[in-house]
């Protein structure tokens, strides 16, 4: 049985070069061997971090935006965040990205989770935050970022991502955190 301290499955890489480089992603092709020998070059790309937040309000709803994604070409409710910018904390950039795209701040805020959405070729860390009580402090400035924003009820979350309208991994990431935390607290009798 391996151990957390036995390295023999990992990839070993030889180098990298750039293929291609702008403010939003570089891509590398990455010299790399895996544990048997064989030895090819992977496609990686490499983009700014993210974060987003989970903004719940006292009557349990939480704030989502209804917004189209053209990559995809698709639509789907998603949480307020965005990427961080050069030497900004993540923490900044999700308080950030609340107010600019939402006009909310929360009384309390914590981070929940860090993690890479498509670990095999992508490298964007995103952090993921969850913000309690909502208090509206000014409109949002950001204007082209949704169609919409609504107050949705946690407990219609899961019949949402069911039906494919939360489909976003930070938003998933999140909503699906802040459920089984309540489900723990509930368990807990807290």
């Amino acid at each position: 049985m391996a151990t957390d301290d036995d390295c023999s499955s990992a990839w070993r890489v030889h180098g990298e070069r750039i293929i291609y480089d702008n403010e939003w992603i570089k891509v590398f092709l990455t010299d790399v061997e895996l544990p048997d020998g064989d030895r090819f070059e992977h496609h990686v790309a490499k983009l700014k971090a993210a974060a987003m937040t989970a903004l719940i309000d006292e009557q349990d709803r939480v704030l989502l935006m209804w917004r189209h994604r053209f990559v995809s070409d698709r639509w789907g409710w998603e949480l307020p965040g965005g990427l961080v910018d050069a030497g900004e904390d993540p923490e900044d950039t999700a308080m950030r990205e609340l107010l600019e795209e939402v006009g909310y701040r929360p009384k309390s805020f914590r981070h929940v989770a860090r993690f890479q959405p498509m670990v095999g070729m992508v490298d964007s860390w995103h952090d993921v935050f969850v913000g309690e009580g909502a208090v509206k402090v000014a409109e949002p400035t950001e204007k082209t970022e949704m169609q919409r924003m609504e107050w949705v009820p946690l407990s219609t979350v899961m019949e949402k991502i069911a039906g494919g309208e939360i489909w976003n991994s930070g938003t998933l990431v999140a909503l699906l955190y802040v459920l089984a935390d309540r489900g723990q607290q509930s368990a807990d009798g807290s």
